[in-house]
């Protein structure tokens, strides 16, 4: 019995040497002394080398995190097939063994702080990139960074705290319980650069055999890299963070400086009150004038406006739309840089004479209004319409009505509306406006049927359809200006086709329904007199192309501003539209 039992203790030091489990005693005091004894708590800690530590976390990483990547990669293919099984093999390796060398670059005192930030910020990031089929770039980490309270609170579900609990904190925490072996100075640096080593010789290995098939599967996929998490949010807020810091500080860059307006009736004409309306994630595909089967538009409708069905979006997010539409150079030469740093379409036309104000019932106008007369709608502007976070667009009305009375001259509003913005579209009209049902009532659109997230979306397009004829039919009164109203869409939506919720795609890959969207336009009679222009051939001439990359030029013209950055090429009015003269 005695030998047994040496055996045994004899056995079980042995497997403790060989795996470093240690039992420390942590003495904890008691909350009240005094009142409770002290309580000594035993905590096993395993020690581990820090590469291997690294090395667990890459295999995590790749193995639970990494969904969306090998989905976009390998859905389709046939497993069974050795080939496809080792160009798999293959690609899991490399991915595991290219993250482990980055992760191998940190010094040894922050790999458990680190790791601790990583598991549940890359627990986030999996649960959106797999549930909403989302590429984490720049443009979609600046959305991110930029959204606001209320925003961000509709998309906290139950499946995303589910997800950061078992694969965010519980990692994290299991970090507290490992013990990173001690090693001198010299010998842990060059244990660390074989390592490194040995993983960047291990990525050639898994490639070098099927590099032709490897070669194919990069080159049809260019887009996966925004997939390999969480590599790619962390190089997107490094490109974030150097572009920021490169910027150019202080004002904005001036933008048609030799702006004047243009008009052969200016003795005669009436003040002009033009109202600019940028609509927010409506697609073409689901607006009723655009062709679609369900008549979602049916008060604009009775209006018979202007309407461009099918307008090429600047980008596929705000972040990136808004902007651009405001810019001179648009999608055709886009450049983030000169967008972001210089002035917009609204400072040009302050300079061309008119009052511009800035209506907002979203996120901001993201730089497009800098320096000009703001206002944000707070949630608890009216309790009719707010629900304390955010506001129905029906309050932007009153607001319009407000800023008209108090400017007697030629004036441009713009109202950015919120429109259907996701994912809760059930949240973006009031009860009268639910016509199609069921709906879907929840923030995780996959828990959803596609008819309940269609149905939802489309309440929302009948909605936004009636603050637009809402506003026109206030216009339509003010006998005292020539009114215009012209609103478009910034980007548009996924619905869950092929698996893509909301937008954000990266351009190059983003399907039609997140790139087109519809422009509407409405002239009182008194204001296509004043402009000139032959509404016949402008219906005409929504059969051709149209992009955001017009609005900047059009608008410019439409106004009877000329300036040598406005071009006439990209003008929609000008070949229906009489040219004027200069006062």
């Amino acid at each position: 019995m005695r030998a047994g039992a040496r055996r045994l203790i004899g056995a079980a030091a042995a497997v403790q040497r060989h795996v470093n489990l240690q039992p420390v005693l942590h003495r904890r005091t008691a909350p009240f002394p005094g009142l409770l004894p002290v309580v000594p708590v035993r905590r096993a800690v395993i020690t581990l080398g820090s590469e291997t530590l690294l090395l667990l976390a890459a295999l995590a990483f790749s193995l639970a995190y990494n969904g969306a990547l090998w989905h976009r990669l390998f859905a389709g293919r046939d497993l069974i097939d050795p080939r496809q099984l080792a160009l798999a093999a293959g690609a899991f390796v490399a991915v595991t063994a290219l993250q482990f060398a980055g992760l191998a670059l940190l010094p040894r005192r922050a790999i458990r702080p680190a790791l601790a930030l990583l598991f549940p910020a890359t627990a986030v990031a999996s649960y959106y990139m797999t549930r909403f089929e989302v590429f984490l770039d720049s443009d979609m980490l600046r959305n991110v960074l930029h959204t606001d309270p209320a925003e961000a609170t509709e998309l906290l579900t139950t499946g995303l705290v589910t997800h950061l609990v078992l694969f965010g904190l519980l990692p994290a925490i299991a970090l507290a319980f490992v013990r990173l072996a001690p090693r001198p100075p010299a010998r842990a640096l060059g244990i660390r650069a074989a390592a490194i080593a040995m993983a960047l010789v291990a990525t050639v290995v898994a490639v070098l055999p099927q590099y032709q098939s490897a070669a194919a599967l990069v080159r049809g996929h260019h887009d996966a890299r925004h997939l390999v998490t969480p590599t790619n949010y962390l190089a997107s807020l490094y490109r974030l963070a150097r572009d920021r810091a490169r910027a150019p500080g202080g004002a904005l860059t001036p933008l048609g400086t030799d702006a004047h307006r243009v008009t052969a009736v200016a003795a005669s004409r009436r003040p002009t009150l033009f109202v600019l309306v940028v609509g927010e994630t409506v697609r073409s595909a689901n607006f009723g004038l655009s062709g679609y089967a369900r008549q979602t538009t049916p008060e604009l409708a009775a209006l018979d406006p202007i309407v461009f069905p099918r307008v090429a979006a600047c980008g596929t997010s705000t972040e990136v739309s808004l902007p651009c539409m405001f810019a001179p150079v648009g999608r055709r030469r886009y450049d983030e840089d000169r967008i972001r740093g210089q002035e917009s379409l609204l400072h040009v036309l302050r300079r061309g004479g008119f009052q511009v104000r800035w209506i907002d019932n979203q996120s901001g106008c993201k730089g497009v209004c800098a320096g000009l007369p703001a206002e944000r709608i707070g949630g608890a502007a009216d309790p009719a319409l707010c629900d304390g976070e955010r506001c129905l667009d029906g309050v932007l009305l009153p607001r319009l009505a407000q800023a008209a009375a108090g400017e007697r001259g030629d004036l441009v509003v713009v109202l950015h509306m919120l429109g259907n913005h996701g994912p809760v579209y059930s949240h973006r009209y009031p009860p009268q406006f639910r016509r199609y049902t069921p709906t879907c009532e929840d923030a995780d659109l996959g828990a959803c049927s596609h008819q309940q997230v269609v149905n939802a979306y489309d309440n929302a397009v009948l909605y936004t359809d009636h603050v637009l004829a809402t506003t026109i039919g206030w216009l339509q009164q003010q006998r005292e200006r020539d009114t215009a109203l012209v609103y478009v869409s910034d980007h548009g939506e996924s619905l869950g086709e092929n698996g893509f919720y909301l937008h954000g795609l990266p351009y190059g890959i983003a399907p039609r329904e997140q790139r087109e969207v519809p422009m509407v336009m409405w002239f009182s009679p008194g204001f296509a007199t004043s402009a000139r222009l032959d509404l016949g051939c402008l219906a005409q001439r929504t059969r051709e192309p149209a992009t955001h990359d017009h609005l900047f030029h059009s608008v410019l013209g439409l106004l009877g501003v000329a300036t040598r950055v406005r071009e006439p090429a990209l003008d929609i009015f000008a070949s229906c539209r009489e040219q004027p003269s200069r006062v």
